[in-house]
């Protein structure tokens, strides 16, 4: 996107079709190429233009607002199928959770990217492909392949979502960063609606009950769950058509929550060793353990797709620096946990899964810290940390394709 606003600088109508195909993206980028355009009065036009903001909400399109609105009816009814179809829920949920909204989300941005017919033939063949491969794979409760297929089905669909986002700018490493900064928006923003919609599910059904109607059951089962499945969606259309929602939220909670996290990750070790707690032994903590090492990777992921946006700020570098460097000793004691388990007791389908993602995490953290270690040293531009990322995106998407679709059939589905 920042190529073609400096290509179309001077064409007034090709700036506006650029910024009305994509609005959020484009703001984006044209903030970051903005200080070195001033002076320029076309370009000091658009960004007056870009930092107003109205009181008012853009509803979008009423096409638009139509098309999220069978959305996010279709996700409550594809949530609904066990019930409507007596199919079992212990079944269906964990096959088909991502079925229920991400496709969705994928073919709104197909259409508002107004991809080619090819590119919406290849991402609607691999998801109907992963839809019918999750659900024939044989019923067990103890299988662990099965387990590791349903989860990483979820990162399988998010890469496909990321693909329908990009658009025609697939490999852009610009729009990957934008793809992660949109899912800490929409996160931000389908907590709110959460939010709003539990006070009015409260509200609601203690009004009923003064009257004597007794609806929690019913409306659970309707409203409810009709709800948590279109949240998403309509987050992501507020996001999208009213982006000044959040683009000043999103990066207060990414430098908050950088330094806390920092501060309780290294409390947090010291009180690992008083603790005594062993994760070579103990195979549930080693679970958490590697829980904790992927929630604190996705904020200093986070957060480096926040800042490589945002002026220059030293502090806020060291910060990410610093927390880099203690995500990887977690890292590295996740790995040299499951490799001290894997010698001991050999390989099993979950060993090799959790080895192959603190391996992969491992390299793109140590690509990270040393960008950042240049930024904070050589003042280096903190928008090649942001690449870091980016470039490596398709590297996790291969593990995920490995582990959904290799290893029920090498470990023969146990």
């Amino acid at each position: 996107m920042k190529e073609e606003i400096l290509i179309h600088l001077n064409d007034p109508g090709q700036l506006e079709k650029l910024y009305r195909s994509n609005k959020a993206p484009f703001k984006r980028a044209f903030s970051m190429v903005y200080p070195e355009l001033k002076g320029n009065t076309l370009a000091d036009c658009w960004n007056e233009r870009l930092q107003y903001e109205s009181d008012e909400i853009n509803w979008g399109s009423t096409t638009e607002l139509l098309l999220v609105v069978a959305a996010a009816l279709t996700a409550g009814f594809i949530a609904k199928i066990p019930a409507l179809f007596h199919v079992s829920e212990a079944f269906f949920y964990p096959r088909n959770a991502g079925f229920i909204f991400l496709p969705l989300l994928a073919a709104y941005f197909a259409w508002k990217n107004n991809l080619p017919p090819q590119r919406i033939a290849v991402l609607g063949g691999v998801m109907l492909l992963s839809l019918i491969y999750i659900n024939a794979l044989p019923a067990s409760t103890e299988s662990d392949t099965l387990l590791l297929a349903c989860i990483h089905l979820l990162l399988l669909l998010w890469v496909l979502l990321g693909a329908a986002y990009a658009g025609q700018d697939l490999n852009s490493y610009d729009k990957r960063l934008d793809y992660l900064r949109y899912n800490g928006d929409l996160l931000v923003m389908t907590t709110l609606i959460l939010i709003a919609g539990g006070i009015m599910t409260g509200l609601t059904i203690g009004l009923f009950s003064l009257i004597g109607f007794q609806i929690e059951e019913l409306y659970f089962q309707y409203v409810g769950i009709f709800g948590l499945a279109g949240a998403p969606i309509v987050g992501t259309y507020l996001t999208q058509t009213n982006p000044q929602l959040v683009n000043k939220v999103s990066p207060v909670i990414a430098r908050i929550f950088g330094p806390l996290v920092l501060a309780m990750l290294v409390v947090y070790l010291g009180a690992i060793v008083y603790s005594g707690k062993d994760p070579y032994n103990d195979r549930e903590f080693l679970l958490l353990f590697n829980l904790l090492l992927i929630g604190v990777m996705a904020i200093v992921f986070f957060s480096v797709a926040e800042n490589s946006r945002a002026a220059r700020n030293t502090t806020a570098a060291w910060v990410l620096l610093l927390l880099s460097v203690v995500t990887i000793l977690v890292n590295s004691i996740a790995l040299s946990a499951i490799l001290f388990r894997i010698a001991e007791w050999g390989f099993t389908p979950n060993r090799l899964a959790v080895l192959g993602g603190n391996i992969l995490i491992l390299a793109n953290l140590l690509l990270v810290t040393f960008g950042l270690y240049r930024s904070v040293t050589r003042k280096a531009d903190t928008a090649a940390v942001g690449r870091a990322i980016a470039a490596y995106a398709p590297v996790y998407g291969a593990w995920v394709v490995v582990v959904v679709f290799l290893f029920p059939l090498l470990f023969g589905f146990r």
